[in-house]
């Protein structure tokens, strides 16, 4: 493990390119794992550069594959650099990047969303919640399709500061697909607007930095990307548990171009529903025909507030969930309509 403190200067020694490497270990991105190579170095670095000042810093890279954002991380002058890497293929590459770097690269072969980074760096790094971030970062080019999970595992970290956020406040640097990006940082009004908006901003301040055309990668995906910073708040702006948030939240969103009294009525079970919904929405003093993109973080935490009141008065009400309902009627039917079917 690089040991803090002073650190010279570092920059790493000539390497083949990443198109070279890719060539040498006969790399090919996997389609079914959504992966897209970012082969210049150019952009690598810009994606670093927006990460913020790395120099003396520990980071967390999910996704490196052939190492293009792992060498300009390498090149920033990190104090050390951790890479989970799921796909075996690149091990050889990445060690090849290690060994050009002694001291200063681990390699982990294991899957991000199960892989538990909390004694990962040196526990002098941890700094009180009220301070500034640690000089820890998360950066990741994602694979599309893990990063809607992987964000909002790492938002429910972020509520209960576990995870990468044992340090602190812990800044991440990710990509998404454009679309997601725009998503994480809709205002409320736009068209963008979604769950992922509100579960993202009332625990984070969060930016859109970067967009990098989607002809920069490889294979070239359909959409382009966006880097996204996310910087956890002090306070969150819902002081609620993160389950019960995104529960209000995404049973509002349910029914986007529906008014929000729609959604949100789905927390309630049907004998109750009219009534409840109502009680709801007054007491939050939310306007029932609001749709659910018009819906700001404060009147998610109104919503959240009342509804946490309404779940403390009735302990059967938060486990009510319609979805479940709905899937246990559905297969109940399939049963039947198998034994009818067994019958004739």
């Amino acid at each position: 493990m690089a040991a803090s403190g002073t650190l010279s200067t570092f920059r790493l020694p000539p390497l083949p390119t990443i198109r070279e490497i890719i060539k040498l270990f006969r790399l090919q991105a996997a389609k079914q794992l959504s992966q897209n190579f970012l082969l210049d170095l150019k952009l690598t670095d810009k994606i670093v550069r927006k990460a913020g000042n790395l120099t003396n810093a520990y980071v967390y890279e999910v996704g490196p594959g052939p190492g293009g954002i792992t060498r300009s991380i390498l090149n920033a002058n990190v104090a050390e650099l951790l890479v989970v890497e799921k796909d075996s293929r690149f091990i050889p590459g990445l060690q090849m990047l290690s060994d050009a770097a002694p001291g200063k690269l681990r390699i982990v072969h294991g899957d991000v969303l199960t892989f538990k980074i909390e004694r990962a760096f040196p526990g002098s790094l941890k700094r009180q919640w009220e301070d500034d971030p640690p000089n820890v970062h998360i950066i990741g080019n994602l694979p599309f399709n893990v990063s809607t999970p992987l964000i909002i595992k790492w938002l429910e970290n972020v509520s209960c500061r576990g995870g990468p956020f044992v340090y602190g406040r812990t800044q991440m640097t990710l990509t998404f697909q454009k679309e997601v990006a725009e998503r994480l940082t809709a205002n409320t009004g736009s068209k963008q607007r979604s769950r992922l908006s509100v579960m993202a901003q009332y625990l984070c301040n969060v930016q859109h930095i970067l967009t990098i055309p989607g002809q920069a990668f490889v294979p070239k995906p359909e959409v382009d990307v966006g880097v996204v910073h996310f910087t956890p708040l002090v306070q969150p702006r819902i002081e609620q548990p993160f389950k019960l948030v995104e529960k209000v939240v995404q049973n509002a969103f349910q029914f986007r171009r529906k008014y929000c009294y729609r959604g949100l009525g789905m927390l309630f079970p049907e004998v109750q529903r009219v009534e409840s919904t109502g009680k709801l929405l007054e007491l939050a003093d939310v306007d029932p025909t609001l749709r659910p993109s018009q819906l700001s973080v404060s009147h998610f935490k109104s919503l959240c507030d009342v509804y946490r009141k309404m779940c403390d008065e009735d302990p059967h009400l938060f486990a009510y969930n319609f979805r479940e309902l709905k899937q246990n009627k559905s297969k109940t039917q399939e049963k039947e309509d198998d034994k009818e079917r067994d019958r004739l």
